[in-house]
């Protein structure tokens, strides 16, 4: 979308077309809408713009809920926007923090400020892009509290900011940027701002741990299995003794791991009754091992990231799976037993083996009416496939 399209769809008349035409899904009828709009007499701006916009509302559910109903998007904006429920927990470290006044530097589409305004906090949300400036602007209208501004983040004017919030941009024009000192900003200044003033920083899952700060506290979240962000906390916003932190949210609430620093690994052993899968967020933020000694487990493979028990465990932090059989990593004998056992539905995962799953699968053959989960991995090295049915 670009500032023409914005300024179409910033009127009345198209804010009042957008809420006619409501959420459009994968499966929409666009051409049907299409038509029945320009056969109205609205012009093909307006009418571009109104539909993009119903596919990120339909699209922003996810994030943002029935919220989403009432924002506007930008393409960009939506995929890197933190959800909802993710930036209430970055709000509640805030106010914990006694902090009243935040600046959201490279704010995006507002997501997080959303989350600091929806508890009374101050917030000065600055973002470099016109037009996603403009959207931020939109969508944190209802806050009288929050002012929004367009401009760069490194000249922002700190004065009566309690903490900083910052998201570094690490997309231009849709290309990911894999240096991060041609992030905006770079990440050096934006660690520098600790110095400074309390500071949050939120990164991708995939940061490299030599990259971060190490008196700061690092904290993965995953929404519903899923890694979301790796968050930074520095400049006294970080919890005394903690260095590392996997926040796991699901259907079933929050829970947390924490650590000083990166778990010892656990002792390898033998196959349990039982396996899990830790968390992406617990592997990311290296404390599998305090995980399987919180299990009374061991790890399958020193550098593999499951763990094995002789108890059926129950843990927010991975998927449990209770062993049936172990065989050896062939495609004839999988495919004779399970045969014999009339498994047509397979759930395959794979870690730690070179096989592409869905080709795996096709030279399997399988058919049948039960369903089980087969886990391709090693044990103390030796490439294995586990027989598995999940808790």
């Amino acid at each position: 979308m670009d500032a023409g399209e914005l300024r179409a769809l910033l009127t009345p008349d198209g804010l009042r077309l957008l809420d006619e035409v409501g959420p459009i899904d994968a499966s929409g009828d666009v051409v049907r809408i299409v038509s029945r709009l320009r056969a109205a007499g609205h012009p093909p701006a307006l009418v571009a713009a109104v539909l993009e916009q119903a596919r990120l509302r339909s699209r922003a559910r996810a994030k943002f809920g029935d919220f989403a109903e009432r924002m506007l998007f930008t393409p960009d904006g939506l995929e890197q926007a933190t959800r909802l429920r993710v930036a209430a927990i970055h709000a509640g470290r805030m106010r914990e923090a006694g902090i009243d006044v935040i600046a959201d530097l490279g704010c995006g589409i507002g997501a997080d400020a959303l989350g600091f305004a929806g508890i009374d906090l101050g917030v000065l949300a600055v973002e470099r892009d016109e037009v996603t400036a403009a959207v931020a602007a939109y969508n944190l209208a209802p806050f009288p509290a929050v002012r929004v501004e367009q401009g760069d983040a490194r000249g922002t004017d700190l004065a009566g900011v309690g903490a900083v919030w910052l998201d570094p941009a690490r997309r231009s024009q849709g290309v990911r940027r894999l240096d991060p000192s041609a992030w905006s900003p770079p990440l050096d200044w934006a660690f520098a701002l600790a110095d400074r003033v309390p500071l949050g920083v939120k990164l991708g899952p995939a940061i490299d741990h030599a990259l971060l700060p190490p008196d700061a506290e690092w904290q993965w979240v995953s929404v519903d299995r899923e890694v979301v962000e790796a968050a930074v906390w520095a400049g006294g916003l970080q919890r005394p003794g903690i260095g590392r932190a996997a926040l796991v949210l699901g259907a079933q609430g929050a829970a947390e791991l924490t650590a000083a620093t990166d778990a010892d690994d656990a002792e390898v052993g033998e196959l349990g009754a039982y396996l899990v899968e830790p968390d992406g967020a617990v592997i990311r933020a290296r404390l599998i091992g305090d995980l399987a000694r919180r299990l009374d487990g061991r790890m399958l493979d020193r550098t593999i990231a499951w763990i094995t028990t002789d108890r059926e465990p129950s843990t927010p932090f991975g998927a449990a799976f209770r062993v049936r059989e172990r065989f050896p990593l062939d495609v004839k004998t999988l495919r004779r037993e399970l045969a014999a056992r009339g498994i047509g539905a397979l759930e395959i995962k794979k870690r730690g083996v070179d096989v592409d799953p869905a080709v795996f699968r096709s030279r399997l053959a399988l058919s049948g009416g039960e369903s089980a989960v087969l886990v391709l991995t090693r044990v103390a090295g030796a490439r294995v496939a586990i027989l598995a049915d999940r808790l």
